[in-house]
Parts: structure tokens; sequence; C-alpha cells
């Protein structure tokens, strides 16, 4: 009986030895993974930074606000939106393998009116403007998250590696969320590349806490401007919000124009749909292409993203000619069907006479000689 008993104890003892060591495994295999998290969260205001930012007429009472009063999430009484979100019908991925392309050698066109797209999915895209080249939102990462182990995950792979990009003269950030401003992504354009960081007010802390110079970072508000390359680079207005943990708004966001000599490029960020397009169509227009956001809309939150049709009339107030549609087909981050936002643009392009090219990730839309639209996502929808 003694012995029985003894051997118990041993057996007892041993068990707890065990739980504790696989408690402690998992415990330090939770913290290894998790070790870039406090990094990717960025950094705060602080010094001559906060200063700055205190002078913006978009600052008051401590964090940036939009022209008008909105809400990044507006009550939808007859929908729960974590139900829809778990059990909702809609089929938010591809059913196949989105076509990817690698880039072909741009044409050989006189560098003074030069004017080519890529569009590497989601926001990320290069202009190649005038024989110079200009790269937006770049997110290389498996995951638009703080966490290599949760957040959205990547519905196709970037269609060339960060190696084989070409050397840019400016790197454009529009706001600070993950899907458009990733730390992986910008430490390695860091080593890569030699291009400036032009970026929101405010943004210029998360660089800075990731070790870019300071003489890489320029911080722009609205209206304002910077020359390089010969470029004129203006930050100008959207409708969005920003925030990378739980503090919201305290960065700017921003649509971007684009302009050399002779051609001009709007880029939207994120925005919902606003009479500033308007102004910036008087102020900054025509444009020869528009970027602009199409994806991850909802009814549930209608002011800080803007719907296919109303991209169209956005395009419209800013005087474009050929709009090309991003921030689609990438990531997973709203509840609408994947393909959706595309199907929508295609036919109010249609019904409303407006000259579109939907480009497979990775290939160079000529703006003088646009590809014509083909619904090549039909065939993966």
């Amino acid at each position: 009986m003694g012995a029985r008993r003894e051997r118990g104890e041993l057996e007892w003892s041993l068990g707890r030895r065990m739980r504790a060591t696989a408690g402690m495994a998992a415990l330090a295999g939770l913290a290894w993974v998790t070790r870039d998290v406090p990094a990717a969260l960025g950094g705060r205001l602080t010094g001559a930074r906060a200063e700055r930012a205190a002078r913006s007429p978009q600052f008051r009472d401590g964090t940036f606000h939009n022209t008008v009063r909105t809400r990044s999430m507006a009550g939808v009484a007859d929908r729960n939106l974590i139900r829809e979100l778990i059990f909702g019908k809609q089929k938010r991925r591809p059913s196949a393998a989105v076509p990817l392309l690698r880039p072909a050698d741009p044409p050989a066109t006189a560098d003074e009116r030069e004017l080519n797209i890529v569009w590497y999915g989601h926001a990320s895209a290069l202009i190649e403007i005038e024989g110079r080249r200009v790269l937006l939102d770049p997110v290389w990462s498996e995951r638009c998250s703080p966490s290599a182990l949760v957040g959205p995950k990547r519905l196709h792979e970037p269609p060339v590696g960060l190696d084989e990009l070409p050397q840019v003269d400016a790197i454009l950030i529009s706001h600070d969320h993950y899907d458009h401003l990733d730390m992986a992504t910008v430490c390695d354009l860091l080593a890569r590349q030699s291009a400036p960081f032009l970026v929101p007010l405010g943004v210029g802390a998360h660089l800075d806490r990731w070790g870019v110079p300071a003489e890489r970072i320029i911080e722009l508000d609205w209206a304002e401007s910077h020359r390089v390359a010969g470029l004129e680079i203006t930050a100008t207005a959207a409708q969005h919000f920003s925030g990378r943990g739980l503090r919201r708004d305290g960065t700017l966001w921003s649509s971007w124009v684009v302009a050399g000599a002779h051609r001009k490029v709007f880029y939207t960020g994120d925005s919902g749909y606003f009479d500033g397009y308007a102004e910036i169509g008087a102020e900054h227009g025509p444009f020869d292409v528009t970027l602009m956001q199409i994806g991850a809309y909802d009814r549930a939150w209608p002011s800080i993203h803007m719907f296919p049709e109303e991209a169209i009339s956005a395009h419209l107030d800013l005087r474009g000619e050929l709009l090309i549609p991003v921030h689609w087909a990438t990531f997973n981050l709203a509840l609408h069907d994947w393909s959706e936002p595309v199907d929508r643009i295609w036919a109010e392009a249609k019904a409303r006479d407006v000259r579109l090219a939907v480009p497979r990730p990775g290939e160079r839309v000529v703006v003088d000689d646009p590809p014509a639209v083909d619904g090549w996502w039909q065939a993966v929808a």
C-alpha cells in the first residue's frame, strides 16, 4: 500500500512539473511570437512633433478631426455585425487563385510625358511619372496586423518582392492603419531604398520608432506641399480616422496629389465621400488618373469608406480622366463579397461614361493607352 501511494505521489508530482514546464513553454512561445507587437504599435507624439500637430487646423482637444463630424462605426438597427461576420453568407474570399503579373518593361516614351501605374494589390501601387517613381502605401507582409499570428491575411501573394522594386524617389503613406502602414515593409524599404517617406502629421512618430532617420521623414498637413525629384507632392484632405492601438486619431490621415511638369495623379488613401473632392479638383485638377478606394465599405461605417458608386462621383468631382480602383482584392476587411466592389464600380463607370482600368496585381497600366476592362476577376470570384 505504501509503495503504491509513493508511486502515485511521484506520478502526480511528475505530472505537475510537466504541466508547469508546458505552461512555461507556451508562455515563452507566446512571448516570442508577440515580441514585435509593441514596436508595431508605433510611436507617440511628443516634443516638437506634438507642438507642430497642435498648431494644425485639423487638431483640437488632443486629436485630429475631419472637416465634419464623422463616426468610424454607426449603429445598424437591423443587423448583428458580429453574427454576420461569423455566420454571414457573403463570399468574402476568391474561389481560385488571384492571377498575378510581373510588370512588363515600361513603354519607350519620352520621359517628360510618361505616366504609368503599377498596382501591387490593396492600396499598394507605384506611380511612374515623367521619369520619376512614387510608391504608395506599401504593405508586403502576410497580415495587416501588429501580430504575425492573427489579423487579416493576404488573399494573394505580392506580385513582386520588395527586393525587385526599382529605386523610387518618394514613398507616400496615407495614414497609419495596418493595411497602409506596415512596420516590416518600412524596415525593409529603409535598407533597400534611399527615398524619403512623405506622411501626414504625426505619422513620423511611428517611422521614428522604427529607425527611419529624421532626414527621410517629411510630415505634411493638409494643403502643404513638398518638392522631391522635380515633383510637387501635396497632402490633401480625406475623411477618415487613424490609430494603431486603443488610442484613436492621434495622427492625421490624407489623400495625395502627385504633380509633375505635365502630368497629375490623385490618390484617395481611405476616405468617405465628402465635399472636399470637388475642392481638390478645383484647386489641383484635372487629373490624368485617379487611384480610388473602392473596397471595405459598409452602411455601418458610411462616412469613412466610400461605396464604389461614390468613388465614381468623387472621380468626377476631382475632374479625373482615367480611374483605377484600389483597396480591394488583397485583404478581407469587410462583409461584402470579394468581387462586389469591382463589379459595382464597373457597372457605375459604364452608366456614367467614366474611363476605367482594372489591372491584375502586378500589371502596369499605361495611362495614355489603358487595357480594356475584361472582367478577369469574375473567373476567380
